[in-house]
């Protein structure tokens, strides 16, 4: 395969497409709707994920995090594949197209963007880079939760909307809560070489028996979270219906979290991935009924 491919790590883009595709669904029977912003939202989106991901693999070998006792999917740079000054340049231009891309947002929705946008780049850095990784510090779930859960779903929509609603903050709390799994999921088994080379992950800090309950709550909450918004009026009941049929999917990947561990988590990172994309597309695929 193609190192830049393993690079940019597809499997985990659907957790930038997820709640951008819900963000604007929620806005696409407003009549200022645009397709254009909804696509250019997906795009820096998108080229912000694999910013990270390129940033992932960069800071972790400069840091020593990754070693030949990597447990996860290959890394390019600590494999050798790519030198650690192309995936360093490549990860800079995937942030200026990111930026380039995003000032398009910025001049259609104002000063709150320009902050997102601000918050968004130091978040793709800091996750694992900077003096203070938050992925070295049990910080990595809650910076997926927000970034990719509440700011991508209501950010997303107020660029079309104008202004923020209840069920953009609901969806973008349920997605949040689906992409800080994946990123427990990665942390809990990466443990043993994480404890190593001195991070301390939520994993690693609350250990593995509570990893396991923290990831059952993480693929659940979402839809005790739209069910609550369904009751108290704020979303309709057919995508909250077929957002629902992925409860499925969600109890087989807990019960396959349940007995799991080390290298042998590496297939469910992807499937909780998966999860994040058929829960978006299904209350998508919803709403546009309603």
């Amino acid at each position: 395969m193609n190192p830049w491919i393993l690079a940019i790590r597809p499997r985990t883009l659907p957790a930038a497409i997820g709640p951008l595709l819900v963000g604007n669904i929620l806005a696409l029977q407003l009549e200022q709707f645009s397709l254009v912003i909804a696509c250019i939202s997906m795009l820096c989106a998108v080229l912000l994920q694999i910013a990270v991901n390129l940033a992932n693999d960069y800071f972790d070998f400069k840091s020593g995090v990754d070693t030949e006792e990597r447990l996860g999917p290959l890394r390019v740079t600590q494999s050798g594949l790519l030198s650690p000054t192309k995936v360093r340049n490549a990860m800079i231009l995937s942030l200026v197209l990111a930026f380039l891309v995003g000032l398009l947002l910025i001049n259609h929705g104002g000063w709150p963007i320009a902050l997102l946008a601000v918050a968004a780049i130091f978040g793709a850095l800091g996750y694992s880079g900077g003096p203070y990784p938050l992925a070295s510090h049990g910080l990595g779930e809650v910076a997926a939760f927000v970034f990719f859960g509440l700011v991508a779903v209501v950010g997303s929509y107020y660029l079309q909307a104008g202004a923020a609603s209840t069920s953009a903050w609901l969806l973008g709390s349920a997605i949040g809560f689906l992409n800080a799994a994946i990123m427990l999921v990665n942390n809990t088994r990466d443990m043993k070489t994480d404890i190593k080379a001195g991070k301390k992950t939520l994993a690693i800090r609350i250990g593995l028996g509570q990893a396991r309950l923290f990831y059952q709550a993480f693929v659940f909450l979402p839809f005790a979270v739209i069910i609550a918004g369904f009751l108290l009026g704020f979303l309709p009941g057919l995508p909250v219906l077929l957002a629902g049929l992925s409860l499925v999917f969600a109890r087989k990947l807990n019960n396959e979290f349940s007995h799991t561990s080390g290298a042998e988590l590496n297939p469910l990172l992807g499937q909780t991935a998966k999860l994040t994309m058929i829960f978006s597309t299904l209350f998508s695929i919803g709403w546009i009924f309603v």
